[in-house]
């Protein structure tokens, strides 16, 4: 499979240079974000675990002509600072808020990929809606552990993946790897068919990046975290977006939808996109969908 565009992780690397600042959260922690200081409403897109910013340089420089695209690097991650402190979604939600403010943003659409979706759901929890206008949710389980009262349905539903011994197994496991040595192996689980080699540099840099201790940290708080009471609670235009093959079940994106009134869902097919991360994958398509979506009234 090899739809995207030939454009290195090292390039994009390089080309961000230009456009990345930092700025220092409430707890004096120093985050790293992007900005492309294109026009209209703001995008602010949100990662996933153990990801890095980089993974959205199709939509940061594709959509520049037309949109402000904001990236983030949560702690921990990608190119912002490391604290003994903070791994924990509420503090990332935080986090978010404090990055909002510093930009003096008082209207945006969020995007959240992943873990990244997590991290939205509690900023609404925490926050409200009243600063969204749409909202993006990319690929996210609504709950991941499976949880020992929920039904055999509502395991489905939710998209639910490991228990809790198995989560222990990860986060002990994540804590103890080496980032340096990280392979595109990795990203097995995630995707079906091939994948291409540059999209897999691109996810690879982002978790060569990434502190294995910082995200092994979140990854527990992450992992046992339930949103399904989040979800009837968001009360602005949402889109759902799942894709065919990844490990992220298209009945659970379905159910997640289905949970948010008003809310729209786009499965992308397998031929068209197979993993995890459709918008690096096939980035014409998935951007297709996303502008179609944030250019409504």
């Amino acid at each position: 499979m090899n739809r995207s565009p030939s454009v290195s992780a090292e390039r994009a690397d390089r080309g961000s240079e230009r456009d990345t600042h930092s700025f220092v959260t409430s707890d004096g922690v120093e985050l790293s974000y992007r900005d492309n200081d294109g026009p209209g409403i703001p995008l602010v897109m949100l990662p996933g675990l153990g990801q890095s910013q980089l993974a959205f340089h199709h939509q940061f420089d594709g959509l520049k002509d037309r949109r402000r695209v904001i990236t983030l690097d949560f702690r921990g991650h990608g190119s912002s600072s490391t604290p003994p402190h903070g791994y924990r979604i509420a503090r990332f939600a935080a986090d978010v808020r404090d990055l909002v403010g510093h930009l003096e943003l008082d209207r945006f659409d969020a995007f959240g990929w992943s873990m990244g979706a997590s991290v939205w759901w509690s900023f609404i929890d925490l926050f409200g809606t009243s600063l969204l206008r749409r909202f993006v949710i990319v690929d996210q389980p609504s709950a991941i552990a499976l949880l020992t009262w929920m039904s055999h349905d509502e395991k489905a539903d939710a998209g639910a993946l490991w228990d809790l011994s198995t989560i222990e197994q990860a986060v002990a496991g994540q804590r103890n790897s080496d980032s340096a040595a990280i392979s595109a192996d990795a990203l097995a689980w995630t995707y079906t068919g091939e994948l291409d080699d540059v999209v897999a540099e691109t996810l690879v840099t982002g978790m060569r990046l990434s502190s294995a201790d910082a995200v092994g940290r979140i990854l527990f708080d992450h992992a046992v975290q339930d949103w399904r009471d989040v979800l009837p609670r968001i009360d602005v235009p949402t889109l759902v977006i799942g894709a065919e093959g990844s490990h992220v079940s298209s009945r659970s994106q379905a159910s997640t939808a289905s949970a948010i009134p008003g809310a729209r869902l786009h499965v992308f097919p397998s031929e068209v996109a197979s993993s995890h991360f459709p918008f690096l994958q096939n980035p014409n398509a998935f951007d297709a969908v996303l502008e179609d979506f944030l250019s409504e009234d």
